[in-house]
Parts: structure tokens; sequence; C-alpha cells
């Protein structure tokens, strides 16, 4: 492969790559909602390149569960049913505490000081009513918390569950304010565990905070369709 060719397909990659991120944050953000229809040739116009990069883009999203192509309509927001999503809180309820049980006692003094600092954000975002920033925010505190585990690929998974979730993370801590103070408290107590080398609290406070989170999405869902 000659100079040219290859400077072509990165090039190339690089652009699906940044239509793959825009796309990422505005479905995370809500603002493109569950259900809505991504036209290749709109996206390609909004995003000023080619539909090329745009059709590898809405692959790579179809990849981490954000976008469903079906056939004869193109691509949509992903929309999952309420069985979909307990299942993916449930993954998260068995992967994270045992990467956490493998994480916690490598946290250094770095990991720790950043943890404190999101915390400081989570807690200014939460009682700015900033939802926007939540989802981002706990993924970077539950991100942090694991790194030290050493398990690649768990953490793969766990990252794809994640990212899935984030945009239900939101809605769970919006639906009241006890969400979002009980959210803030035991973040804070997962911190602390961590810090006073309670591997075991830790992993059980954050199995306990993953499944209440699940049940309050549950009811919510639930309740909205009786409506």
């Amino acid at each position: 492969m000659n100079s040219t060719a290859s400077a072509t397909r990165f090039s190339a990659a690089t652009v699906a790559e940044r239509a793959a991120d825009e796309l990422r944050r505005k479905i995370m953000s809500g603002d493109l909602p569950e259900g809505f229809q991504l036209r290749q040739d709109a996206l390609a116009a909004e995003f000023g390149i080619s539909r090329i990069p745009v059709r590898e883009a809405l692959v790579q999203l179809e990849g981490e569960g954000l976008v469903r192509i079906v056939p004869h309509k193109g691509a949509v927001v992903s929309e999952l049913s309420i069985d979909e999503i307990s299942e993916l809180f449930m993954l998260r309820g068995l992967l994270e505490p045992l990467l956490l049980k493998k994480s916690a006692p490598k946290l250094t003094q770095a990991d720790f000081a950043e943890l404190d600092a999101i915390l400081g954000e989570y807690k200014q975002e939460l009682h700015a009513q900033h939802p926007n920033r939540w989802g981002e925010l706990n993924t970077r505190l539950h991100d942090v918390l694991m790194s030290r585990a050493d398990q690649p690929r768990t953490m793969a998974i766990v990252t794809s569950l994640l990212q899935q979730t984030d945009r239900y993370t939101r809605l769970q801590l919006s639906l009241s304010a006890q969400s979002c103070q009980r959210a803030e408290e035991e973040h804070g107590e997962l911190v602390r565990l961590c810090s006073i080398g309670d591997v075991r609290g830790a992993a059980s406070l954050l199995k306990r905070h993953i499944e209440h989170a699940c049940k309050e999405l549950e009811e919510f869902i639930l309740s909205r369709r009786r409506l």
C-alpha cells in the first residue's frame, strides 16, 4: 500500500470516528431521543462529509448499543424495553463489584485526588440541575474506581454497559431530589470505603447502588406506561 492510499484511509477513519463521537454525544445528551430516525444524507449534510463515514459511524454506534439499523428503515436511536434496561443494570451489578474488588486496593493518591475532584464537580452539577453532565461524571467516577483492576476485557464490557445506560442514569437522577441526594451520598461513601481499605463494604455498596438505580427506573417506566 502506498503512503497516499494509507493516508486517505486514515483520514476517512478519522472522519468516521469524529462523526461517531458527535452522534454519541447527541444521543447521550438526549438531543437525539429514542426512536429518532438517523438519515444518512441529512447527517452527511449537517457534518459536511460524505455518506460513507456517516454509515461507518452508525455501524460503530450499533455495536455500542446506541443505534439500531433496521431493514428498509435505516438507522434509529435505540429504544430499550424495560427488560433490556434491567438486563444492562443486572450485568453492571455483577461485573462492577468484581472489578472494584481488584481495583480498590491498588488505587493511588492521584486516583483519590481525581475521585475527590469528580465528587466536587458532581455535587455542583447536581445542585445546579445540569442533567447533561450527570451521566458523564457518573461514568468517570465508576471508571476511576475500577481503573486499577487490570482486567481489560471485563473493563471494556463494563465501559460499553455504562455508555448504554448513560441516558437512563440521567433519567433516574432526575426523578427526584431524593434520588440526586442518595446518589451523591453513595458515591462519597464508595470513595471513603475504598480509601480506608474496606473493599468488601465498597463492593457491596456498589452493587446496592446499581440495583437501586435500576429499581427506580423500572418503577418510573411502568408508571409512565400506565398513563
